[in-house]
């Protein structure tokens, strides 16, 4: 064997009991497992694991590092997590496929997500030749890719609200084809932001129905979290079932206060369909407060034309009233049909240096938010603070859920979950808490993401797997991120490799960039 990790507790992945064991890995994949009794294994290199858990790595369901794993490779926010694979081009806008039109201003729209892209060298266009970008480079993490939604519609279209005609709708087709022939895994979509928001059901599964025809799945963040969740969730279901399409909800949760305590409905309605043979799962962080960039909070119609079509709307007056009328009065499509509490907006980050002196602070309304948003030409990153722990806890323990950071690693304060998602699921919710028991819990983070991703070698610890793997101490295991200190890198993760290789070795980042893109399988 090139390595024997020894003695060791094997949580394997699929949920049951923990064993002792060791094991080897030759190649860049599992060579060979046994058991406590059974003959010991030998090997190049020997790691005693005594006291130490061994567990698949982490998959990120839903993460926002489509530049950042080519900004700074080393991407120590996600490895030090045992994150081994991290799947991209979330909530409908991301940087494949585009034109050159199209690539500047979703630069623009997503700044607070990503930053503006000026120090990235965006040398690709079409989805596979951003993996390949990927695969050039080399990364600490592996990543698979969801096709845009509102990407592909800005490409298509523009940014109006408008039906497509037929020829925009064959466009958005092919290219959503091109992108899963090219490796994408899937389609994304992101209903609370434009352009995506614009698209109606009849076009929406039209999209799906490319998706499904090449066995990928539809990952929506769908048009309410808020006062119309349910309804939400329903449409989403009732969509992907129209399209014959499997469905993985985004980040699935309920805020606001309107849905306080209102899981059960939500598991009830994924129940129901579950039972009737839909095809579904989900992801959630384990926090409470969400994170976006302040200009999503707007309505739709004044995002319509693009960014630099909502800087001139925020200029003049008349429409800026009617703006606030729609936050505070109304309840923004933006803001998930609830009027906007301003107190539970905190900035977490600012795109020009000079307005630091805002993150931190919560806004004190209209004004304030106008005032920021055209200084900082809608860069600025936010926390909203509307979750309920009940709700996230009953989520978490569903059959069909598996975990996804969401995490935006821009801003001076970014939301803790983007350095401690999978340690807060180990060590605060699984030991501390017991929502889940530590087998379950590396389930729901490790095989079942790795099914609805239809990567049959990931995701078990099981003989001719690929050995991405990481080693914790159950005991102690926690995130070290914090809302105070969100950029601390988690406690008891002493070890993580990737197809074989130690990207975090005692502690430590090592040079290893053994991550790679990780294209669609076919379906069978």
């Amino acid at each position: 064997m090139d390595l024997v990790i020894r003695d060791v507790r094997v949580v394997d992945g699929t949920g049951g009991p923990s064993y002792r064991a060791d094991v080897g890995v030759t190649g860049g994949r599992i060579a060979a497992i046994r058991r406590e009794g059974e003959r010991s294994l030998t090997g190049a290199r020997v790691l005693d694991a005594h006291g130490l858990a061994l567990s698949p790595g982490f998959i990120d369901m839903h993460a926002h590092s489509d530049l950042a794993l080519l900004r700074d490779p080393d991407h120590s926010a996600k490895a030090a997590q045992g994150v081994t694979l991290e799947v991209l081009g979330q909530d409908g806008l991301s940087y494949a496929p585009v034109d050159d039109r199209t690539l500047d201003e979703v630069r623009r729209a997503v700044t607070g997500w990503n930053g503006d892209g000026s120090d990235v060298d965006l040398d690709w266009r079409t989805v596979g030749e951003y993996l390949d970008r990927l695969d050039r480079q080399g990364t600490a993490v592996n990543a698979a890719y969801l096709v845009p939604q509102g990407t592909v519609r800005a490409y298509a279209m523009g940014w109006e609200d408008r039906p497509p005609t037929d020829a925009e709708l064959t466009r958005m087709r092919q290219l959503v084809a091109e992108g899963l022939e090219q490796g994408a895994v899937g389609m994304s979509s992101g209903l609370t932001y434009t352009p995506g928001m614009y698209a109606g059901n009849a076009e929406l599964t039209e999209l799906c129905r490319v998706v499904a025809a090449y066995g990928g799945y539809y990952c929506p963040h769908h048009r309410s979290y808020g006062a119309g969740a349910l309804a939400a969730y329903e449409e989403m279901v009732a969509l992907a079932r129209e399209a014959g399409c499997a469905l993985h909800l985004a980040h699935a949760t309920m805020n606001f206060g309107v849905n306080e305590g209102r899981a059960p409905e939500l598991l009830a309605l994924l129940d129901a369909a579950l039972a009737d043979g839909a095809d579904i799962s989900l992801d959630t962080y384990p926090y409470t407060p969400g994170c976006t960039t302040l200009v999503a909070l707007l309505p739709g119609w004044a995002s319509e034309g693009g960014p630099e079509a909502v800087l001139a709307k925020l200029r003049d007056d008349a429409t800026a009233e009617r703006i606030r009328h729609d936050l505070e009065v109304t309840g923004s499509d933006g803001c998930h049909g609830v009027p906007v509490e301003w107190d539970t907006v905190e900035i977490s980050g600012v795109a020009r240096p000079d307005l630091a002196d805002h993150v931190g602070r919560r806004l004190d309304g209209w004004a304030a938010a106008r005032r920021l948003l055209l200084e900082d030409r809608l860069g600025t990153t936010i926390l909203q603070h509307v979750g309920h722990e009940e709700n996230v806890r009953a989520i978490m323990r569903h059959r069909v859920h598996t975990g996804g950071s969401d995490g935006i690693l821009q801003g001076a304060k970014p939301h803790p979950r983007a350095y401690g998602t999978f340690p807060h699921y180990l060590g605060r919710y699984a030991r501390e808490l017991g929502v889940l028991s530590l087998e379950e819990a590396v389930a729901h983070l490790t095989s079942r993401p790795a099914a609805r991703l239809r990567l049959p070698d990931r995701g078990l610890v099981r003989e001719g797997h690929r050995a991405d793997l990481v080693l914790f101490d159950p005991d102690t295991v926690a995130a070290g991120s914090t809302f105070d200190a969100p950029r601390t890198l988690p406690a008891g993760i002493p070890h993580v490799l990737v197809d074989g290789r130690f990207v975090i070795r005692d502690g430590r980042r090592t040079d290893v960039l053994a991550g790679r893109s990780v294209r669609r399988t076919p379906a069978p």
